[in-house]
């Protein structure tokens, strides 16, 4: 299986035209270095940083994650069956927002907890972790149906960071156990064919047999799949696109904004840094996100960490 978060090597589906190879169309991640390689990453990327305390907050939780997904027993796999009728209906087999999910969600969110150290997390976390150890199977199961829908409530906010990290956990370790040769992309090429759901940034290779190309990366799942570069994530629009960036930072994280939809997604360049990685570098460039806000561009879609409710904005 081919990690995720790092170049495309080996198996290709073939060549475009003779002499050039085309790159692999998805790749799966690696669960037991997923989360490792984001905690890691998000460490450095801390030290000196404006928001260091948070960065280092977010490391904490992707830490917990790791251990989480190396430790929890596995949820029940799809059936060959069922990947098969998903993949030709051209539908993602673990659809975020209408798979059926394991109890076993459930007890990596607990675990999660439980490797998280509460001696330097602020009030409102330590609140919201009591109130997820009180919480019914129900109310925990009503709470992801909420958070994978689009519909939470700005008052679970806290919450909601904690039960967002064991999903990315659930859904990881649940695509991991498909094929990537039995998935198929989806019609709607900003989504991701796994899961269905958006991507948190994008990838431009620089190794490889292909170098340069992009990869978006799930925000749920962490499966990245192959989009062509010159068009627009959102709406698929090429012919207002331009790349914006924060003058004398060291170039490996832009905003590709799209003048037709006046939204803008994150693209990664690994040839300026080879141990970027799609979630922590997110997370650590808030400020181009304020950056290309205030020049009237919508993020194509949130970061499942920085949501915090229907009726508020991210306020990190």
């Amino acid at each position: 299986m081919k990690q995720a978060g790092t170049p495309p090597s080996g198996k290709w589906t073939g060549p475009s035209h003779a002499g050039v190879k085309a790159p692999d169309p998805i790749l799966l991640a690696d669960p037991a270095k997923r989360f490792a390689a984001t905690a890691q990453r998000l460490q450095h990327l801390a030290a000196g940083h404006p928001m260091d305390a948070w960065l280092y907050f977010m490391a904490s939780l992707a830490q917990a994650q790791h251990a989480v997904a190396t430790t929890l027993a596995p949820a029940a796999a799809l059936t060959p069956d069922a990947v098969a009728q998903a993949t030709e209906a051209r539908l993602p087999p673990l659809a975020a927002d209408g798979h059926r999910r394991d109890a076993a969600w459930r007890e990596g969110l607990t675990l999660l907890l439980d490797h998280m150290d509460r001696s330097e997390l602020p009030p409102a976390a330590l609140d919201a972790m009591d109130q997820l150890r009180c919480s019914a199977a129900a109310a925990l199961d009503k709470l992801a149906d909420q958070f994978l829908r689009g519909g939470l409530a700005a008052a679970d906010a806290a919450a909601a960071v904690f039960v967002a990290a064991a999903l990315q956990v659930y859904f990881t370790c649940s695509a991991a156990r498909l094929k990537a040769e039995d998935l198929r992309l989806l019609e709607e090429r900003g989504l991701c064919p796994c899961c269905g759901s958006p991507s948190v940034a994008g990838l431009i290779t620089a190794s490889g047999v292909t170098p340069g190309t992009r990869y978006l990366y799930c925000s749920l799942c962490s499966a990245a799949w192959n989009h062509v570069r010159a068009v627009c994530i959102t709406c698929g629009g090429t012919r207002q696109l331009a790349l914006q960036g924060i003058e004398g930072d060291d170039g490996v994280v832009k905003a590709e904004t799209c003048g037709e939809c006046h939204t803008y997604a994150k693209r990664l360049y690994q040839a300026h840094d080879m141990q970027v990685d799609p979630y922590a570098d997110d997370l650590a460039s808030l400020g181009l996100d304020l950056l290309v806000a205030e020049a009237g561009f919508a993020r194509h879609a949130p970061n499942p960490l920085l949501l915090v409710g229907e009726s508020e904005a991210v306020a990190e």
